[in-house]
């Protein structure tokens, strides 16, 4: 299978932040935001992988900057780095104030998702070759990610094992 550039899963897409969009201090729900994130991450992934694809994770999200009422928000994904059937997708929050035209970006996180084939099992996906000096940050830091994610989520099933057993209603 022949590895892709990075930037041919790039996806991007803009949002009109409403009033019905935010919280009591005017700023955008962290949950719509993420709907957002999810969504804009598994369009890249399809694009890399061209199958269906599931999120198997999302890292850690630190909202470092607010999102404001009346302002847009630009979400930027793309694959930054495959495994055998799962691909890291890295996406970018930018807040624009549409009046003045300033841009801040307000966090990023990444995103795992495994390809499937049509009976829903995991399927091989190519490799990336990053190209501009972001891509190759990424793609060179994106093992050690990989390793962290495994071991965070051998973690989360021993903890979910300790509670599930622990609880009087299940059987």
């Amino acid at each position: 299978m022949e590895a892709k550039k990075a930037s041919e899963s790039l996806s991007v897409t803009s949002v009109h932040v409403l009033p019905n969009d935010t919280n009591n201090h005017g700023t955008f729900f962290g949950g719509k935001l993420m709907m957002h994130v999810d969504n804009i991450a598994a369009i890249a992934a399809t694009r890399h992988a061209r199958s269906l694809v599931v999120t198997a994770s999302i890292d850690s999200v630190d909202f470092l900057r607010p999102i404001h009422a009346g302002s847009a928000v630009c979400l930027e994904a793309f694959v930054t780095w495959a495994h055998h059937t799962s691909m890291e997708v890295f996406v970018k929050i930018v807040e624009e104030n549409l009046r003045t035209g300033a841009r801040h970006l307000c966090t990023t996180c990444f995103l795992t998702f495994v390809a499937l084939d049509n009976a829903g099992k995991p399927q091989p996906v190519p490799g990336v070759v990053p190209e501009s000096e972001e891509e190759r940050f990424l793609f060179d830091s994106a093992e050690d990610r990989y390793l962290r994610r495994k071991n965070r989520r051998k973690d989360t099933k021993t903890f979910i094992d300790k509670l599930t057993l622990e609880k009087p209603w299940r059987n």
